[in-house]
C-alpha cells in the first residue's frame, strides 16, 4: 500500500491548497487495520490507491517504514490533521466543515461544540444517514444537502470500509473539495470520546487508550496485534535484502499520440521518485496509454513496487492502457 511521505505541516499545506483552488483532495488515513483489511479486499485497497493523499496514521507503519528505510518518518493521524487545519484557519476565512455519519446525535453535538469553541472553523452542516447500505446513503436528496452547505471539508464517519466505499461511490457527485473518512474525529470533537494524551500517541500506545474509552474495540486491536506480528516477521528479512544502492535513474517522456513513457533503472533516489510522481500526476489525465519500463530497475524495491501497483490501479479505473516491461509475477 502506497503512502505519501509528508509531515503534518505538508499535509495541511496540501489541503489548504485544494480548498483555495477548489480542487478535489480525497484523503485516506491508512492505519494498521487498513493495511490488514486491504490485503484481502481489493475494492477497499483500490479506494486507498485512488486517493489523492494517503497519510500513515499508525505508529506500527512508521516503525515498519523506518525498518525498510523508507522516507516516512512522521505519523500523520487524521484527527491531528483535522485539529491542525482548525488551528491554522483564519478568522477571515474559517474552515467550513460538514459532518456525515457517526452514532445517533453525535454529529449534531460535534457541530454545536465546533461552532461554540472556535472562530477559525464553522460546521456548516451535519447529517446522520442512518444504518443502511451505501446506496441508501447516496440519494440525490442527501448529496444535494451536502453540496448546498458549500463546505470545504467533508468528514465522513461510517466505519472504515463503508466510509471509503461511500466516498468512492459519490466522489464525482460531491462538490466539496476535501473529503475524508475520519471515523473518530466526530467523536473527539463532540467530546463523547477522549483522545489519548500526546505522550501515548508518540510511543504508539493510543490503541490502549482507545480500548479504555471504547471497550468494544479490544477485539479489533487483538486481531490487529496478531497480524502485526506476522507482518513484521515478513518485513524482518527485507531490510537485509540485497538491492542496488539508491543511485538509479528515471526517464520520463510524454507524447500526445504515444502517451506516457517511463523508464526506471537501478534504484532511483527518493527525490527522483518524487519527480516521477509529479510527472505522472501532470500528464496522466490526458494520456490514453502508459508504458512503464522497469527491465533494468530493482522491482523488489518498495517504492518501485508501489509505483507499479498504483499505476495499475489508477490506469484500470481510468480506462488507460498500461504496459509494464520487465515486471515478473
Amino acid at each position: 500500500m502506497p503512502f505519501d511521505a509528508v509531515t503534518l505541516d505538508q499535509a495541511c499545506d496540501r489541503v489548504f491548497a485544494a480548498i483555495r483552488e477548489r480542487q478535489r483532495c480525497f484523503i485516506s488515513t491508512p492505519n494498521l487495520n487498513f493495511v490488514i483489511s486491504a490485503s484481502d479486499d481489493e475494492v477497499f485497497s483500490q479506494s486507498v490507491m485512488l486517493s489523492n493523499l494517503n497519510l500513515a496514521d499508525g505508529m506500527p507503519l512508521i516503525w515498519a517504514a523506518r525498518w525498510l528505510k523508507l522516507p516516512i518518518s512522521e505519523r500523520v493521524a487524521g484527527s491531528s490533521l483535522f485539529d491542525e487545519l482548525v488551528i491554522r484557519s483564519s478568522v477571515n476565512r474559517p474552515l467550513r466543515v460538514f459532518f456525515f455519519g457517526g452514532d445517533p446525535g453525535v454529529a449534531e453535538k460535534a457541530s454545536a461544540v465546533l461552532n461554540g469553541r472556535s472562530d477559525h472553523a464553522v460546521c456548516c452542516g451535519f447529517l446522520d444517514p442512518g444504518r443502511g447500505d451505501v446506496t441508501s446513503m447516496s440519494t440525490p436528496e442527501i448529496l444535494a444537502q451536502i453540496n448546498a452547505a458549500e463546505a470545504d471539508f467533508l468528514v465522513v464517519s461510517l466505519g472504515a470500509k463503508k466510509g471509503q466505499a461511500w466516498i468512492m461511490h459519490n466522489l464525482d457527485a460531491l462538490q466539496v473539495p476535501v473529503v475524508s473518512h475520519l471515523g473518530a474525529v466526530v467523536n473527539f470533537v463532540a467530546g463523547t470520546v477522549r483522545r489519548a494524551p500526546l505522550i501515548w500517541q508518540k510511543v504508539g500506545l493510543e490503541w490502549l487508550w482507545r480500548i479504555t474509552e471504547e471497550p468494544h474495540l479490544w477485539k479489533r486491536y487483538w486481531n490487529d496485534g496478531i497480524m502485526a506480528v506476522r507482518l513484521f516477521a515478513r518485513l524482518l528479512p527485507l531490510r537485509f535484502k540485497r538491492c542496488p544502492p539508491a543511485h538509479g535513474s528515471v526517464t520520463t517522456e510524454y507524447d500526445t499520440d504515444m502517451g506516457m513513457h517511463l523508464v526506471l533503472s537501478g534504484r532511483p533516489s527518493h527525490p527522483e521518485m518524487e519527480r516521477l510522481y509529479n510527472f505522472v500526476n501532470e500528464f496522466l489525465q490526458v494520456s490514453s496509454c502508459v508504458e512503464l519500463d522497469v527491465q533494468q530497475a530493482c522491482v523488489d524495491d518498495a517504492e518501485i513496487a508501489a509505483l507499479i501497483k498504483v499505476l495499475s490501479t489508477v490506469c484500470s479505473a481510468g480506462g488507460i492502457k498500461l504496459k509494464v516491461l520487465g515486471e515478473s509475477g
